[in-house]
């Protein structure tokens, strides 16, 4: 490099660290979240141009080759891949993060041993640490890809001894670790990628789809924290600033996603939750109390009437891509002076946000998305909680049931409004695998049913009503 593009250089990366910085503060608000994104985007070109003249890198042909391809993978997925399957996406992309980490550290390795270089421990640390939480952050993440594009069953996945398992993949992780910091060669290191990959894979199997946003926001501070130990590997502050920040982030947004649950990192990590139990798939509930069947035409009836209406999204619209219906309805009963208003959970769906941006892909009014603690008083003055798939979210027993596993779990206070109707397939439970005392409410109503044929046939009515 010139002694120009020397001092360009550090400078370049503070842009970038700068917009990396304003872009998430952008994001936390939906209504500038379009602008946080553009901003970081930019952050990222200009990362890409000026890391082309970095001396630690490969020559232009090489980076435009790379770069070419990536443009293309992102702009394909973000032009194609349906806003239901973004949570599968973002583990993918998130493994593929971990994954780079890696094998940037590993080929830093191989070029300093090929050379017959001996590598100082300060030199070996951050390879070693760089490779691990990468390689377990790209094996976890495609496991998370897998469950959520249901080529596996969602349900935790365990079987006896499964804690000792781990227990001795971790150990090999750490001895294998301690063997290239004391000068083992190349053969240790690939070992060292393939324990820790197995690692990953074995710390995900367990854990169950009710779990899966907190896993993917764990995974994806586990990539910023390889990131920015691949930074000091390279000497590249920008991977140190950006790393850091998706790190710090992600381990923020885990925290509060399982406090959102009331229960503990551990809990989640090592509770194997969400096993799936045996359920009545018909109207009738499992615990043999009376569930109310309604009609569309009943529920249309109680909606247009009604003076304000709480949708309450869940899993179940987004399987059933009824987002756009929901809008639909939404618009129909504003038409006739009903005031609307969408209740959102923090783990409702399957990644942070997902029912966030299902609605803005819908064009619903971010004015009309409340957050838990913002809504729950509001219930007890609303006509109709309307319910569509949020099963384990709505589910009382975290309130009155100290025996459930799900007690002390913050949820939607839907019981609260005057009146419950709830969108489903069946009676079958959600990803937490309990029955849904809910249901049995006399005053919540029933429409069984697929979400999405559910709702455009409740938007007609409620538009000719």
């Amino acid at each position: 490099m010139t002694s120009a593009q020397n001092a360009l250089l550090p400078a370049a990366y503070l842009v970038t660290g700068l917009l990396f910085i304003i872009g998430l503060k952008f994001l936390s608000s939906p209504a500038r979240a379009k602008t946080g994104n553009l901003l970081a985007g930019i952050g990222m070109i200009v990362a890409v141009v000026a890391t082309g003249f970095d001396s630690h890198i490969l020559g232009w042909t090489d980076i435009l080759i790379g770069g070419a391809i990536g443009a293309l993978v992102g702009f394909v997925s973000a032009r194609f891949v349906k806003m239901t399957a973004m949570p599968q996406m973002v583990a993918l992309f998130n493994g593929a993060g971990g994954g780079a980490a890696a094998l940037v550290s590993g080929g830093e390795f191989l070029k300093m041993f090929g050379v017959g270089r001996q590598l100082a421990l300060g030199e070996l640390l951050p390879i070693v640490l760089s490779t691990i939480i990468g390689a377990l952050s790209f094996a976890g993440s495609i496991i998370a890809f897998v469950k959520l594009q249901e080529w596996m069953p969602g349900r935790p996945v365990t079987y006896t001894g499964q804690q000792i398992v781990n227990a001795v993949v971790l150990l090999a992780v750490i001895a294998i670790a301690v063997s290239l910091l004391l000068g083992a060669g190349p053969w240790f290191f690939v070992a060292l990628v393939a324990a820790a990959a197995l690692l990953g894979v074995l710390a995900v199997l367990p854990i169950g789809g009710a779990d899966m946003p907190v896993v993917i926001s764990l995974l994806n501070s586990f990539t910023g924290v390889a990131v920015a130990v691949t930074g000091f590997v390279l000497g590249n502050s920008v991977l140190i600033i950006s790393g850091t920040l998706v790190g710090a982030s992600g381990t923020l947004l885990t925290t509060l996603m399982a406090r959102a649950m009331n229960r503990s990192l551990g809990n989640v990590l090592f509770g194997a939750f969400g096993s799936v139990k045996t359920a009545a798939s018909g109207p009738a509930a499992a615990s043999g109390g009376t569930v109310r069947t309604a009609s569309v035409e009943d529920v249309a009836t109680l909606l247009a009437y009604g003076r304000s209406v709480i949708i309450v999204p869940g899993y179940g619209m987004a399987v059933a891509q009824a987002q756009h219906a929901v809008r639909e309805l939404a618009a129909n009963l504003e038409k006739r002076g009903v005031d609307v208003k969408y209740a959102i959970h923090p783990v409702a769906g399957r990644m942070p946000g997902h029912m966030n941006v299902l609605l803005a892909e819908a064009n619903v009014p971010y004015s009309q998305l409340h957050e838990m603690d913002e809504i729950n008083p509001q219930f007890d003055s609303a006509d109709v909680a309307l319910v569509i798939g949020a099963n384990d979210v709505t589910n009382p027993a975290a309130r009155n049931m100290p025996n459930s596993p799900i007690y002390g779990m913050p949820i939607l206070n839907v019981d609260a409004a005057q009146h419950v109707v709830v969108l489903k397939r069946s009676m079958n439970p959600g990803f937490a695998g309990i029955d849904n005392p809910l249901y049995e409410n006399p005053k919540t109503l029933m429409l069984f049913g697929d979400a999405k044929d559910s709702v455009q046939k409740l938007a007609s009515a409620v538009g000719s009503a």
